[in-house]
């Protein structure tokens, strides 16, 4: 991860990688069909489904050199929803709420869907 530095007339602003990818995360678990965000580690073979406290952990950032944002955002979604549709709203979503929270350009926002989770029945 790298940071985000924007200049001004009056100084700079240098936006740390590690809140830029918390506001992506904030935004893709309140995007509909979110479960929560997913977490695998290179020795694991299932991903684990993250509290909110640990949001960024399922969220990649890369900023380019001219300021523009990639980010890769690894969520676990309920069963039996449109995995294109869900995806398509959660990268609106981050990338809206990140544009607007910072102030920068997003390129590309990735969704990796690591698994579902069956809702339970009452």
């Amino acid at each position: 991860m790298t940071n985000a530095e924007l200049a001004s007339s009056k100084g700079n602003v240098c936006i740390h990688a590690s809140a830029i990818a918390k506001i992506a995360g904030y935004a893709a678990t309140m995007s509909y069909g979110v479960v929560g965000m997913a977490y695998r580690s290179k020795t694991d073979t299932v991903a684990n489904l993250l509290k909110r406290e640990n949001l960024s952990k399922g969220i990649a950032v890369t900023v380019s050199d001219d300021n523009k944002i990639t980010i890769d955002v690894h969520v676990i979604i309920l069963y039996g929803l449109n995995i294109n549709v869900i995806g398509k709203s959660i990268m609106k979503n981050v990338k809206y709420e990140v544009s607007h929270m910072t102030g920068l350009e997003v390129e590309h926002v990735n969704v990796c869907v690591e698994g579902f989770r069956v809702q339970e029945q009452e």
